[in-house]
């Protein structure tokens, strides 16, 4: 028999989104939060959905609404500060995972630190399946079986072609990997890599973009279905013709927000900038674009 599926963070703008989605293909998840009240209107409008009252830091408190089989569906970000009870829970209890994350750090212990645990407990944890990266996967993993074994390498670039819009919880996840180390596969391993030092160049629509370099799930994946796979690299355009100014500056900034102090005001500036503003409109047409 099929498991339940379960909501974490329904009442943010992405839990919003996909809770509305899972009802619309006749799916009837659980919602889970902390806030009754917030709740309660949401799971009506969808149809009458059960609801329940859950801390999302409380490991334990989420590892007893998962089961072998279920599937763990979560929302909550930032996941660098939030994310490790849900994917714990699921690794522990042989449930499907599911996350919208994009910040690479956690994606990093996904596949590193709780992949071994769900290999053990017969898991599946699938990471980053927001904005990025899972077309990039997608595309990846296309481009490697036409270029064939002898393949040895794999560029990325994701872009937006109309103006880029972010929600406030995917701006409180930058603000939060401000000063954090990236990476890149390099020689057939991760390695630590500053993030946005090296500057990528792609076609798209008939334009040449730039991109600077970010760390994904592509740097673990992709190498799982093609064995000679040896260097990755993963680039986002959101600086547009600032890209190539934010790359020269990487290793300043990085060295930079090694200070705690400056780390700090930093980052408490920018998360009021963050805090000021509202999220997009639901449905907005900016096109992502993926090139490889």
């Amino acid at each position: 028999m099929a498991g339940r599926i379960v909501l974490l963070g329904a009442t943010g703008y992405t839990g919003r989104l996909v809770a509305q989605a899972l009802a619309d293909r006749g799916a009837r998840p659980l919602l889970a939060g902390r806030d009754p009240a917030r709740l309660a209107p949401l799971a009506e409008r969808l149809g009458g959905l059960e609801t329940t009252k859950v801390d999302v830091s409380d490991t334990a408190a989420v590892r007893g609404l998962v089961g072998r089989g279920d599937v763990l569906v979560t929302t909550v970000g930032p996941f660098v500060r939030l994310g490790e009870p849900a994917v714990r829970a699921a690794a522990e209890a042989g449930a499907r995972y599911l996350d919208s994350t994009g910040e690479p750090p956690f994606i990093r212990r996904v596949f590193g630190e709780f992949g071994p645990m769900a290999q053990r407990s017969g898991a599946a944890l699938f990471t980053a399946f927001g904005y990025d990266f899972v077309p990039g996967n997608l595309a990846g993993a296309l481009a490697l079986r036409a270029a064939g074994p002898d393949a040895t390498r794999v560029e990325v670039g994701y872009f937006v072609t109309g103006r880029p819009g972010f929600s406030k919880g995917t701006a409180r996840s930058v603000v939060g990997l401000l000063g954090t180390t990236g990476f890149a596969l390099r020689g057939g391993r991760v390695r630590d890599e500053v993030a946005g030092s090296r500057l990528g160049s792609f076609d798209v629509a008939g334009n040449r973009r730039d991109g600077i370099s970010v760390g994904g799930s592509e740097h673990f994946a992709l190498p799982r279905i093609h064995s000679g796979l040896s260097d990755v690299d993963v680039f986002v355009g959101w600086a547009g013709a600032g890209s190539r100014a934010v790359q020269r500056m990487s290793g300043l900034t990085a060295a930079v927000m090694r200070l705690p102090v400056v780390a700090g005001g930093v980052r408490a500036l920018a998360g009021a900038v963050v805090e000021s503003r509202a999220d997009p409109e639901p449905g907005r047409n900016d096109a992502c674009r993926t090139a490889v």
